[in-house]
């Protein structure tokens, strides 16, 4: 009904029904209550209107009833929109375990996708039908904002951070992508496009591949010629810790601290490695600020993901 209109964009992912209704509640609940609030004031100002001008008004007494009546009704009506709204976010900020992961770089004044597979696009987006796809977000220079109304998500993308977004599109198409935050003269330009495809098409399309292979591969090379394999050798005999089913694992640093090995501590650890070094290590890696761009970083972010626990030895 509302499809043809900018203020109401097409539903086409599984949290776009959610968040309308949500939004929609919200409007009515307002509207309710400003009529109301509106016609008592007029019907009251008429019927108690002074009708002679030596007349005085007579004295009001509150009532107990009245008084509890107008806290719980607010209260109840309260609470149903902090429960109602608690369960979207949560559900929009919480991806599947299934996802197909994208990386998404935002500049000055582009969109740059990575798929895992090798493709890389700029202002488009091709993902299939019916399953989840998370963008794992980062920029390369002030603070952006990914956001696709027709599937009624958005979300910072912070340099120096890596953030996160997902969404389940529904039907198969093309839709408005735009930076909602404000980036710079150009910031009105900035803009793109998800192509929802149905699973046999985005196959097709994603079968033609990168020249340079998957992005793990891309990083397994960079980190060849890095001379990082040096340091990080799968037989514990470098001078940097093992790097072979790290990922996802909690560690203990040098001050007792624990973390939790994700994409964002991987990307320190190459930025700045003196940030959190691994108990039992010394901080020796040197840092590699301004030698690898934000596409290499996203290449050794996911071989260190690929890399894989080394098979154990059998005694014989």
């Amino acid at each position: 009904m509302w499809s043809g209109t900018p203020l109401f964009p097409e539903q086409a992912s599984t949290m776009a029904g959610r968040v309308d209704a949500l939004y929609f509640f919200l409007i009515a609940v307002s509207a309710f209550f400003s009529i109301l609030i509106a016609g008592l004031i007029v019907f009251y100002a008429v019927k108690y209107r002074r009708r002679d001008p030596n007349s005085v008004g007579a004295s009001g007494h509150g009532g107990m009833a009245l008084e509890i009546t107008w806290l719980v009704i607010p209260f109840v009506i309260s609470m149903v929109i902090f429960v109602w709204g608690a369960s979207v976010y949560f559900a929009i900020s919480r991806p599947p375990d299934e996802t197909i992961n994208v990386y998404a770089v935002g500049k000055q004044w582009m969109w740059k996708f990575q798929h895992l597979d090798g493709q890389r696009e700029i202002n488009e987006l091709h993902v299939p039908v019916g399953r989840p796809v998370k963008l794992i977000m980062t920029s390369e220079d002030v603070i952006h904002d990914v956001f696709v109304p027709a599937f009624r998500v958005k979300a910072d993308v912070i340099p120096g951070r890596y953030t996160n977004l997902w969404f389940q599109p529904t039907k198969p198409g093309r839709y408005h992508l735009f930076c909602a935050e404000y980036c710079g003269t150009r910031h009105s330009g900035m803009t793109g496009e998800v192509i929802v495809m149905e699973p046999n098409d985005y196959q097709t399309w994603l079968s033609g591949g990168a020249p340079e292979g998957s992005l793990a591969t891309t990083g397994a090379k960079l980190f060849s010629d890095l001379a990082c394999n040096t340091c990080h050798r799968p037989d514990a005999q470098g001078r940097g810790p093992v790097l072979e089913g790290l990922f996802g694992k909690t560690i203990t640093l040098q001050s007792g601290e624990t973390v939790t090995i994700d994409e964002a501590y991987v990307r320190e650890s190459i930025l700045t490695p003196a940030a959190k070094i691994t108990r039992g290590f010394q901080p020796i890696m040197p840092t590699f600020q301004g030698l690898v761009s934000e596409e290499q970083l996203l290449a050794l972010v996911e071989y260190v993901k690929s890399l894989k626990t080394l098979p154990q030895m059998q005694p014989r």
